[in-house]
């Protein structure tokens, strides 16, 4: 059966010997942006060294990859902030805590129960607390046998360089545009929910390439409702008085500590509006990532200068560097909503 995972050809071919021969790492970091496709490959490689059909590659209908595809294997465990919320007993909990680390730790001493190997996916490793980080590193250092550690993080420099260093990086890459809208036109039209080739372009355009992103908006249609919602709050804000910016920098900092990968992404998509006002002021339209929002942009654009424009990018991501290492989420919004231009 041939690997879900698309786009990564690059990676297989690594990937792939090492797993025929039994020569894989005992750890992997796989980084890239959201819903590029990190966790479809750490559950594939999870059942690649488990399936009952040889090493290699998942066979996909054995036992084994069955059950590690339906998250019901009791060997291939998913560490995240849910897991940490469960650990913990608190729902406020929004980073991967060093009493989630302990506990994985006590599971992976065990010998695997169902399966021939164990296997950690550690889902947002760059959410761990520094405490949590460093408990982890003494466990790569000393890895328990049998024992495949797989990291997930959108970029590697949220991570101690020494857990860096204990791992094998494996960068997953955007989608090209061709391979996306070849894709996206050909499984729809074969599933009888054809796609045309403007929507397959538009999807490519908001998914930055990221398969997983674009797939889930065509399953989900309030997907693409909320961001343009999202959008429309952006430009309200952006010339809002101050009373207004601080409400909405409330509510992102509520958004943080109760879902902390949903609030990146509204910040993100900050960041994406900012950066297409910037491409309008160079005369770079083609390039806009919001396309189908290039009147207002175009409106909006005529209200700023180049240099305010280029100035709130980099508040921006300094705001996002600050959340990452775990700065108040309600000071460090407040502040950025204090210098909107």
């Amino acid at each position: 059966m041939p690997w879900k995972t698309l786009g990564q050809d690059h990676l297989l071919a690594r990937l792939r010997p090492a797993l025929e021969q039994g020569r894989e790492s005992h750890a992997y970091l796989l980084t890239g942006p959201p819903r590029v496709g990190k966790l479809t490959l750490a559950r594939e490689v999870a059942q690649a060294v488990n399936c009952l059909q040889g090493p290699g590659a998942p066979c996909g209908t054995c036992v084994q990859c069955r059950r590690i595809a339906n998250a019901l294997h009791a060997d291939v465990r998913v560490v995240d902030i849910e897991f940490s919320r469960k650990v913990e007993g608190r729902e406020t909990v929004n980073t991967i805590t060093i009493g989630a680390i302990r506990e994985l730790e006590r599971a992976v001493n065990l010998n695997p129960f169902e399966g021939s190997r164990t296997v950690v996916i550690i889902d947002g490793a760059g959410a761990m607390t520094p405490e949590a980080a460093n408990a982890l590193l003494k466990t790569l250092e000393e890895p328990p046998p049998g024992v495949l550690f797989l990291l997930l993080a959108e970029d590697d420099e949220t991570l101690l360089s020494t857990i860096r260093s204990r791992c094998q990086t494996l960068p997953l890459l955007p989608m090209s545009r061709r391979d996306m809208l070849d894709f996206l036109t050909q499984q729809r039209n074969a599933s009888g929910n054809p796609v045309t080739g403007d929507e397959a372009d538009m999807l490519y355009r908001l998914s930055r390439g990221c398969l997983g992103w674009a797939l889930n908006a065509l399953a989900d249609p309030q997907l693409l409702a909320q961001r343009q919602a999202d959008l429309e709050r952006i430009r309200e804000t952006a010339t809002a008085g101050l009373d207004a910016r601080f409400a909405y920098a409330n509510e992102v900092a509520s958004l943080f500590s109760s879902n902390r990968p949903a609030a990146r992404e509204l910040l993100s998509l900050w960041l994406r509006w900012w950066r297409d006002l910037l491409l309008i002021k160079e005369n770079a339209q083609e390039y806009l990532h919001n396309a189908d929002q290039a009147q207002a942009l175009q409106t909006h654009a005529a209200t700023l200068t180049t240099p305010q424009i280029t100035t709130f990018i980099r508040r921006l991501q300094t705001t996002l560097t600050a959340l990452d290492a775990n700065a108040s989420p309600r000071l460090a919004m407040e502040t950025l909503m204090l210098n909107v231009e």
